[in-house]
């Protein structure tokens, strides 16, 4: 005869698996949340409190990019939320410090030429 029987299993037989407690499952997924938090999570948190500090310090004088690509100067901090950006000679927008993508030169004097 071709045809073999087959039988049910047991839930003895189901726990030896390895797959059977809860308690077998969390110690495999509780390594694995370790790591997804330090890989992903930690280093999100830094970037996004090192973008706020970056953002929050943001004054008169700073070239900054705008999400849009466009440099500009900073001409007046009017509150914490928006900024005048001078973007050509008299040409002043009103922007949100949210759309600022990156700080490229902070405020300094201008360095007299050594030719001079």
């Amino acid at each position: 005869m071709f045809i073999t029987q087959a039988f049910a299993q047991d839930a003895a037989a189901q726990g030896a698996t390895g797959f059977g407690s809860g308690l077998e499952m969390l110690f495999l997924f509780a390594p694995l949340m370790v790591v997804w938090y330090f890989f992903l999570i930690r280093p999100q948190r830094q970037q996004m409190k090192k973008r706020e500090e970056t953002l929050s310090s943001i004054r008169r004088g700073d070239q900054v990019v705008l999400g849009g690509g466009i440099v500009g100067k900073v001409a007046k901090v009017i509150d914490d939320k928006e900024l005048d950006v001078e973007i050509g000679d008299g040409v002043k927008v009103r922007v949100l410090r949210a759309y600022v993508a990156e700080v490229r030169v902070k405020g300094e004097p201008v360095k007299a030429d050594a030719a001079s």
